[in-house]
């Protein structure tokens, strides 16, 4: 069975239903958790793919000019070889704006503030030939929880949705990395944790209840969007999305 190699660069947060869909689609996982001490490989080989999760680490230099954590550079390395031999690359949120880094994009703390609980983004043009969004609704339901945002994709990206206040939701690097600013790995009791004594909630005036309640409405929302994705990009991994016949074959490719 084919290996994807998952990078957990914070502890709460972890792949959660991501983990499930990729499974179910046939991909072994292999989680590798720098900030509790493991190291990283130093490349890819023997991978079929390669998924970064978020944190609440910042993808840009400290004040210090030091990495937002000890390991980042060499994670940068490995988004850049992922790219460059063309393994198949899922990045959420902290680990999309490294991908962007990675590649001589720019991340910033958003001059539009924090982005937090359940909203929509919406596809771009592009999406209509990409091989995982062509499938993706136009409205898709999505769980965001972020300050920084992706304010200069790199060059050569494709821009695959958007929003209103944040231009940079999804893109794809090459024709098999993607960097999602959204969060569809969350579940309930995630969110929950984040929002128990958080900052940023308190600081927006937000009531965590109402947040946790919130983002628990759309989970069967963004589940119905982004298991489908998650299928798509495990079948990716295994070479079994190919021409249009074989994408037919898929299942749940018309969710």
């Amino acid at each position: 069975m084919a290996t994807a190699l998952v990078i957990e660069n914070d502890p709460t947060d972890d792949l959660r239903r991501l983990g499930e869909w990729l499974t179910e689609g046939g991909l072994e996982l292999r989680v590798v958790r720098p900030h509790a001490g493991d190291a990283l490989p130093d490349d890819l080989e023997g991978y079929a793919a390669l998924v970064v999760l978020g944190g609440d680490q910042q993808a840009y230099p400290l004040p210090d000019d030091s990495p937002g954590a000890a390991w980042f550079p060499a994670l940068e390395g490995l988004l850049r070889k992922a790219v460059r031999h063309r393994v198949p690359t899922l990045a959420i949120c902290l680990g999309a704006q490294l991908l962007a880094t990675a590649h001589a994009g720019r991340v910033e703390r958003s001059p539009s503030g924090p982005e937090i609980g359940p909203t929509v983004v919406g596809r771009r043009d592009a999406a209509e030939t990409d091989p995982l969004f062509r499938y993706v609704p136009l409205m898709p339901d999505v769980l965001q929880w972020h300050a920084d945002e992706i304010t200069e994709l790199p060059h050569g990206a494709t821009l695959l949705a958007a929003s209103t206040r944040y231009p940079h939701q999804a893109f794809r690097l090459g024709d098999r990395a993607w960097g999602l600013q959204f969060h569809i790995e969350c579940d309930t009791a995630m969110i929950a944790e984040w929002s128990r004594d958080s900052a940023t909630l308190a600081e927006l005036g937000y009531d965590p209840e109402l947040v946790v309640a919130a983002c628990d409405r759309a989970m069967a929302d963004v589940e119905e969007a982004w298991q489908p994705f998650a299928i798509r990009f495990a079948a990716l991994a295994l070479g079994e999305l190919g021409d249009d016949s074989t994408r037919r074959s898929l299942p749940l490719l018309g969710a």
